[in-house]
């Protein structure tokens, strides 16, 4: 039991899980189904690849104390925002046909004519491709299950540094 409440074994469970996502997105949805992500969808990749990376560095440095609790911010920041983009996305899937917005240009297309904040926005905005549901669990799209994973990620990262604590109390 005392190895599973490491730190570092912990920070590397998180970084694990956000890789699986990924490799999930990657290999199963994307390659496998051929589904192509939308501009969301890619935000959504990129929140998860930095809270990977905030827990793999974690795991590397394998803080003390307090910087316990940097890492644990950075990867909670990290996943709120992907929990955030995640979030706007079931709600853009939920909007009754009439009222979702009109099909967009694609990224490639937007990061090449506009600033990257006007990127950013229009992207958050959202556009009807972001609003196709294309695979469904349970009744739920892909972003529903990733904004669950994202959720889950913040709790992880809030618990490591609580749990490595308590850990060492009772040393």
């Amino acid at each position: 039991m005392n190895s599973l409440l490491n730190y570092r074994v912990m920070a590397l469970l998180g970084a694990a899980g956000c890789a699986i996502g990924l490799l999930t997105a990657i290999f199963y949805f994307q390659k496998h189904l051929g589904l192509e992500p939308c501009p969301m969808c890619i935000f959504q990749r990129v929140a998860m690849l930095s809270a990977g990376l905030v827990f793999l560095v974690a795991a590397i440095h394998n803080p003390k104390g307090g910087g316990r609790w940097v890492y644990a911010g950075l990867a909670d920041l990290a996943a709120s925002i992907g929990a955030l983009i995640a979030a706007r996305h079931v709600w853009l899937q939920g909007l009754p046909e009439n009222e979702r917005p009109a099909c967009g240009p694609t990224l490639d297309y937007l990061m090449d004519m506009l600033p990257l904040r006007e990127v950013v926005t229009t992207i958050l905005k959202g556009d009807g491709n972001c609003a196709k549901i294309d695979w469904t669990l349970f009744g739920q799209s892909i972003p529903f299950w990733t904004m669950l994973a994202f959720i889950g990620f913040m709790l992880w990262a809030v618990a490591m540094p609580l749990l490595a604590r308590k850990h060492s109390i009772f040393r």
